[in-house]
């Protein structure tokens, strides 16, 4: 859903590089699958909240572009 969303709205990807960094799981690198991404637990926390409990909800590319916009708009810029 992310690269989708990265995909479709490229601008947005120093966000997405930003976000997969803060949200992935301490020590991502010594477990399989190797990956960048956040713990299970911390995910569907996220998901929990964001939406409820509601098991039909599905996060739409709609939603990770309208985050990835709210991260661009509220971290600071480089200097």
């Amino acid at each position: 859903m992310v690269a989708r969303a990265v995909l479709l709205h490229p601008g947005l990807a120093p966000s997405a590089f930003g976000a997969l960094v803060r949200l992935a799981r301490p020590g991502w690198w010594r477990r399989a699958p190797f990956l960048p991404l956040p713990g299970a637990a911390y995910w569907s926390f996220r998901l929990r909240t964001a939406f409820g409990d509601d098991p039909s909800v599905r996060l739409s590319v709609g939603d990770v572009t309208s985050y990835l916009r709210w991260c661009r708009q509220t971290r600071p810029e480089p200097t």
